[in-house]
């Protein structure tokens, strides 16, 4: 290795954490310190420095996509001393604080893990920060409700949902706070009936029914959303028969709609309908959960980078992440 290329170990600012410091003489015979930044002088041997600089070495790890190779050459500490030390770290996790608020529009969905693990966020949409979460193996109903109640029982007013339409998801809301608005996730609906139409439909009614969903994502006004609910209401006039056709089988005297997939993408949404364009009359309301999908993302990059970690601190690294997430200036 070259000279240039050596671990050096950096001393960070306990006041500024800034790396750009130089030695200044000794203290009781003990090295002392200098941040050319701020100005403020202290020595390596103090314990609440030390404490900090080891937190912010594994605020990197967790949210700054840092490897321990990276994290050696940066920090100067040694891979198997910084992996002793992050891991105590993830023998515990944060305490969680709701932030006090009158009223909140939430983001409401959950990812899956490769580990069977699920986690399902509640996600304030105005300030883009997690208001409460839940680590668990699946999005259940019982869950779900326990969830929003202490939400609610907090004196938080939920103001809107958006959600992508679970069926468990939308049972709890009714449960818990029939008042809420439901806000369908647009992205969803899109998605979903275009995998049904497929990119080529060989049925004019098809073709035409997937020209209608590409036009959803535009809807922002009272006027488009008229003219996209009449095109819809003609298209539906203009195919009702298609739509409704029924095909039977003489051996087991079964029937079953014949163009599965054209009707299965308009009944979804025709379901979806009422919920669909509350954002149009409340600017606080988001039209998708695009936000969380995207947060999503960036948790499962993150984590992916650290392999082989224990399932219980597989579940802390993901609480450590959340909570320095919310908590970023």
């Amino acid at each position: 290795m070259e000279k240039s290329e050596k671990r050096v170990k950096r001393f960070r600012c306990w006041a500024c954490q800034s790396l750009d410091t130089i030695k200044w003489g000794k203290q009781l015979g003990r090295q002392r310190y200098k941040c050319n930044l701020c100005g403020i002088l202290s020595t390596r041997t103090n314990a609440g420095v030390r404490r900090k600089n080891c937190e912010v070495w594994f605020r990197e790890w967790i949210v700054g996509k840092q490897t321990f190779g990276q994290l050696v050459v940066k920090s100067g500490y040694s891979e198997r001393t910084l992996k002793r030390m992050f891991y105590s770290y993830l023998e515990r996790y944060p305490e969680w604080r709701i932030v006090k608020k009158e009223r909140v529009n939430l983001l409401l969905d959950g990812t899956y893990f490769s580990n069977k693990l699920c986690l399902v966020l509640y996600r304030e949409s105005n300030v883009k920060a997690t208001f409460f979460y839940r680590l668990t193996d699946g999005e259940w109903l019982e869950e779900l409700t326990e969830g929003l109640c202490n939400i609610l029982n907090l004196g938080v007013e939920i103001e809107s949902i958006t959600c992508d339409g679970l069926s468990n998801i939308l049972k709890a809301i009714r449960k818990t706070s029939p008042d809420t608005i439901i806000q369908r996730c647009l992205a969803h609906i899109q998605r979903e009936c275009l995998i049904w139409l497929t990119r080529y439909p060989k049925s004019l009614a098809g073709k035409e029914l997937r020209l209608i969903v590409k036009c959803l994502h535009t809807i922002d006004n009272r006027d488009k959303w008229e003219y996209w609910v009449t095109d819809l209401q003609q298209w539906y006039e203009q195919h009702k028969e298609f739509v409704n056709q029924k095909s039977f089988k003489e051996e087991t005297g079964r029937y079953w709609f014949t163009h599965k997939s054209v009707r299965k993408a308009f009944i979804h949404i025709k379901r979806a309908l009422p919920n669909m364009f509350h954002y149009l009359d409340n600017p606080r309301i988001e039209r998708t959960t695009n936000g969380l999908e995207s947060f999503f993302g960036h948790l499962k990059q993150n984590v992916s980078l650290h392999r082989g970690l224990s399932k219980e601190h597989y579940k802390n690294y993901i609480k450590w992440y959340l909570f320095y997430k919310s908590n970023e200036k």
